[in-house]
Order: C-alpha cells, then sequence, then structure tokens
C-alpha cells in the first residue's frame, strides 16, 4: 500500500461508511484490520483489480422495517473503502478474515521485495 492511504472511493450512488482501518506492515507483508460491525461474512465482498483493493459490505442494524427513525447518527447502509497497492505486494496471496466484526487481511510481499541477507565472502 501506498503509505496506508486510501484511494478515493468509486462513485456510488447511495451513501457509504468508511470503515476504520489499522494498517501494520513488517518484514514479509501488509496486516490491515478493518472494523465492519453488523458485517456477515457471506455479504462481504473483497476484490483486487490491478493495484486497487476494495473492500464492499452491506452494513444491517438489525432495525425493523416498520420503525421510522427519528434521529440516527449512522444514515448508511453500505460499507466500502478502496486502496491502492504497492507493487511489492503480492496480490494473488491475499488471506481474508473476519471474527467479532474486524477484517483481518494479510498481503504478503513479492519474494523480490523481501529483505534478505546478504553474505560476505573473504579471499579474492
Amino acid at each position: 500500500m501506498q503509505a496506508g492511504s486510501p484511494s478515493t472511493p468509486a462513485q456510488r450512488t447511495e451513501p457509504t461508511l468508511l470503515p476504520p482501518v489499522d494498517i501494520v506492515e513488517d518484514a514479509s507483508g501488509i496486516t490491515l484490520m478493518a472494523d465492519l460491525p453488523g458485517v456477515e461474512q457471506n455479504d462481504l465482498s473483497i476484490s483486487v483489480d490491478g493495484r486497487t483493493l476494495t473492500i464492499d459490505a452491506p452494513l444491517r442494524l438489525g432495525e425493523a422495517n416498520t420503525l421510522v427513525s427519528v434521529y440516527a447518527e449512522v444514515r448508511a447502509n453500505h460499507y466500502r473503502r478502496s486502496f491502492e497497492l504497492s507493487g511489492e505486494l503480492d496480490t494473488t496471496s491475499v488471506e481474508a478474515a473476519l471474527k467479532d466484526g474486524v477484517l483481518t487481511l494479510r498481503l504478503p510481499k513479492l519474494e523480490r521485495a523481501k529483505p534478505r541477507r546478504i553474505e560476505v565472502r573473504t579471499g579474492s
């Protein structure tokens, strides 16, 4: 990912929520954790198109259809967030897990991008 910055989300007709994320990098890759409360595993869509990673999911708050909101801070019913990925990441080996409303994505680095130790030889 480029400095952990999100790219501009694709245009949607309905309002969307940007889920908060934490991004951690180590020598072997990047781990992204996104808060997605109210999202079911079967409804979650994660895609990579070129170098763009997109997280997309409907938000279900469990409200009855017969209720009318008097006041609501969350009016969007959809999560969407996109990130521009670095060319150092292996987009064919992304791993994803959803537990307790937290999505964890593991994006490994390509072998050529991983740090390696260079052996120093003595003599001529």
